[in-house]
């Protein structure tokens, strides 16, 4: 039965990373997957964002709905989306019969170093300057991020290197939903 994982954390965290290194390894397994990275969704759905929170409401239904749509043609997912606030990844719980949450966990001062200098080819950039200088509304400031309650999987990307972090989630997804395929 195809499964569905959101990954969630702070803008920084690693999510994008961690989800591309845990795709490769489980295509390496004969695991097959798509990934829904919300910052390439965006462009399409709210293609000049404001990051309201009626535009957040809209964007995450929508992406927990795709998440539904691909688990119920027996396609493996990984959502790579902050998610800032529980219910929208409740949302998807309630959606997709298969679920569970991976928290990319990281100190705020973590995400803000590393956002400072990534190259994501769809996220925006310097979100953290902006949020400390012109009050943009980011995640972590300004807007308030709730951490899952009971994830599935947790890692802290402060403590664990990105691989390491992906090989513990390639081994708790197998033995959450591959065990028993």
């Amino acid at each position: 039965m195809a499964w569905v994982l959101w990954f969630t954390g702070l803008p920084g965290c690693g999510k994008t990373t961690i989800a591309l290194l845990t795709k490769a390894m489980l295509i390496e397994k004969g695991i097959d997957l798509k990934i829904l990275q919300l910052d390439e969704i965006r462009r399409v759905i709210t293609p000049v964002p404001r990051y309201s929170e009626e535009e957040r409401d809209v964007v995450y239904a929508s992406l927990a709905y795709m998440a539904k749509i691909l688990n119920e043609v027996d396609i493996n997912v990984i959502v790579d989306a902050t998610a800032n606030r529980r219910s929208y990844r409740y949302l998807a719980r309630r959606l997709v019969r298969n679920f569970g949450e991976v928290y990319i966990k990281a100190p705020l001062a973590v995400c803000m170093a590393r956002e400072a200098v990534r190259k994501a080819d769809f996220a925006p950039t310097d979100i953290y300057r902006k949020a400390v200088e012109n009050n943009a509304p980011v995640p972590g400031i300004g807007v308030s991020y709730e951490a899952p309650e009971h994830p599935e999987i947790t890692v802290d990307t402060d403590a664990m290197s990105a691989i390491d972090s992906a090989r513990f989630i390639v081994n708790e997804i197998i033995r959450l939903f591959e065990e028993d395929s």
